[in-house]
């Protein structure tokens, strides 16, 4: 079974950096301190982009979890997909979206995934993955927020 879920973001920064910041692994890895997330393969640092992937390592609910995943999509500044090549999902699909209206951007998280549990994975994605992968967009999007202004 599919899950999906939508998280939406505003913020007064403009749609060009909120997109880079959004694709950025640097920025990605600064969100998820808590869970020691790293980029061990691929584009490990800077910003990733059209068709490249990238390999994370991290620990969630006391596990060590590697996914990786590719940037299948890419329409800069307004949208991009990121999905799992291999990893802990039998799927997993994030698309970003970005928009500007009156000074204010608008960043859309929609995503998808299946657990790999089968028939016990159905109760699972719903009762913890989801609420816990919605917790985790929610500290990355603050994160990118209210990060600084990038570099050029």
């Amino acid at each position: 079974m599919t899950v999906a879920f939508t998280c939406t973001t505003t913020t007064p920064v403009g749609p060009s950096e909120l997109f880079d910041r959004a694709r950025s692994i640097d920025a990605h890895v600064g969100s998820m301190r808590f869970s020691r997330e790293r980029a061990i393969g691929g584009v490990t640092s800077g910003l990733i982009g059209d068709g490249e992937q990238v390999t994370w390592r991290a620990w969630h609910f006391g596990l060590p979890i590697r996914m990786t995943s590719v940037i299948s999509e890419f329409d800069a500044p307004h949208r991009f997909v990121d999905e799992q090549l291999s990893g802990p999902f039998r799927a997993f699909r994030h698309v970003h979206e970005f928009s500007a209206s009156d000074g204010v951007t608008t960043m859309t998280d929609r995503i998808e995934f299946s657990a790999p549990f089968g028939v016990a994975g159905m109760a699972a994605e719903r009762a913890f993955l989801r609420p816990y992968l919605r917790h985790l967009i929610g500290v990355r999007n603050r994160f990118l927020v209210a990060a600084p202004p990038s570099a050029g």
